[in-house]
């Protein structure tokens, strides 16, 4: 008898039980989990919980048995996230994937249509509910910050108030990185880029507040260069990760200067230029930086300049260095935001395979990738499509064709209306290589879903 997978999500019935909703309100986490345990059904095992939520199976149990407390909201957005229990549970910000009711109507519309043109599959879906998740978002700091200008600026005084509140913005909005592309997300980011740059250029305030709006106008600029980078506007994306750069040494914030260094190195690799010089001030950067989450993101993405370089030996140094951040903690919980997304086993694992397929690998590629790939949830679906096209070009390496071309044919079904201009490239590029394989089965379908034009992503 087939054993039942467990559900990702939690049930209705279990996120309305009182204990639970109490468990929320204090934020025991470790209730939170042992509740979710309890009530979740079938399969919601420590194990479960742990990969729904971007945790180890110890740290899980930690929590439960109350042997460490949480407290970085981070961790809350990700249990959030994992489980889908609704932000305001939480006394967090609507999560993406929230929607009112007055919505609903609005997608099972969308979804009759889709339906009937054939694209009506879970994904689709998924990625509608996401779009109208950053437009309540949008919405809602835009009635936060009324003419543009945080609520705690008092005339042109800027003050620690103003800056926290846009911390907390960017913080939001980074989430929609996650489920949206470029072109998506763009706007959003440059609102709040050129919001701090006024303040920046108009305001008053002390050097210390200065520092800290000259820091947050670094990693706004970061995360705005992304986003153009995502969609395949290489200018904008060239200015701001250099605007993020000069802020960033202004503010004699070492970190941010190094992660700018490698932004703009991954930009360069996607126009065909390995730009290991600028890799090689980041990582220098990175060993001198105390904090392990930062090294962690940097040497993964010195990594993978190497490797696409072909320096297979600097790759490897450069993986060790980051398995090793990884296994050092999380400093106490200080890493920032802009780093500690790549601060877990699974983003490392993504990682190596990749590089290792860069390098031409399959035997050290394909165990990373399909572990990372089992974990890692449909509805970061540009990145899982990405990822897929790694596998599916190591499994090339390897002779396997036709579980390449199922990677593949997945990768697709993913990349559907994405709004970013990668996966396209990327997958146009690996569906090259099925053409000596046309015998196999499945590969002339996938060949017949080659786009007809080259991908372009609208402003």
């Amino acid at each position: 008898m087939a054993r039942q997978r467990p559900s990702d999500h939690l049930p209705p019935e279990a996120l309305s039980r009182p204990e639970f909703v109490q468990a929320c309100a204090e934020r025991n986490l470790g209730e939170v989990l042992r509740l979710a345990k309890r009530w979740g059904g079938v399969g919601f095992s420590a194990s479960h919980l742990a990969r729904r939520c971007e945790l180890t199976v110890s740290r899980v149990q930690d929590y439960i048995s109350g042997r460490v407390q949480a407290q970085r909201v981070e961790l809350f957005e990700r249990v959030a996230d994992g489980l889908h229990i609704p932000g305001s549970m939480l006394d967090l910000a609507p999560r993406p994937w929230e929607r009112q009711p007055a919505q609903v109507q609005e997608v099972a519309d969308a979804k009759s249509t889709e339906t009937a043109s054939g694209n009506g599959d879970s994904s689709v879906l998924r990625r509608d509910f996401m779009k109208l998740g950053a437009g309540i978002a949008a919405t809602a700091l835009g009635t936060q910050l009324p003419g543009g200008i945080p609520s705690g600026t008092a005339g042109n005084r800027v003050g620690s108030s103003t800056v926290a509140e846009l911390k907390d913005n960017i913080v939001r909005l980074r989430r929609l990185d996650d489920h949206l592309g470029g072109a998506d997300t763009y706007r959003l980011y440059r609102a709040e880029v050129e919001k701090t740059a006024k303040l920046l250029k108009g305001g008053s305030f002390s050097g210390a507040t200065q520092r800290e709006l000259l820091n947050l106008f670094a990693e706004q600029a970061q995360q705005t260069g992304w986003a153009a980078f995502d969609a395949g506007w290489h200018a904008e994306a060239k200015q701001l990760f250099e605007r993020s750069y000069s802020a960033a040494k202004e503010a004699n914030n070492a970190e941010l200067a190094g992660n700018a260094l490698a932004l703009r190195s991954y930009q360069l690799l996607s126009t065909g230029t390995a730009a290991t010089d600028l890799t090689d001030k980041s990582l220098a950067i990175a060993k001198s930086s105390g904090e392990p989450a930062v090294q962690s993101l940097l040497f993964q993405r010195g990594a993978w300049t190497y490797a696409v370089a072909g320096q297979a030996e600097q790759a490897a140094r450069a993986l060790g260095n980051a398995e090793e951040a990884l296994a050092n903690g999380n400093n106490g919980g200080t890493a920032p935001d802009w780093a500690a997304w790549a601060h877990n086993s699974t983003e490392f694992q993504i990682m190596v395979g990749r590089c290792w397929t860069e390098l031409r690998r399959p035997l050290r590629a394909v165990p990373a990738l399909e572990a990372a790939m089992a974990k890692y949830d449909d509805s970061h679906a540009r990145d899982k499509a990405l990822y897929l096209s790694w596998l599916a070009d190591s499994y090339i390496d390897a002779g396997e064709i036709e579980p390449a071309a199922t990677a593949l044919g997945r990768a697709f079904d993913l990349s559907a209306n994405i709004a970013s201009a990668r996966p396209q490239q990327r997958l146009t590029a690996v569906l090259d290589r099925f053409e000596d394989h046309k015998e196999v089965a499945g590969v002339a379908d996938l060949l017949a879903r080659r786009p007809p034009n080259p991908v372009q992503v609208r402003r």
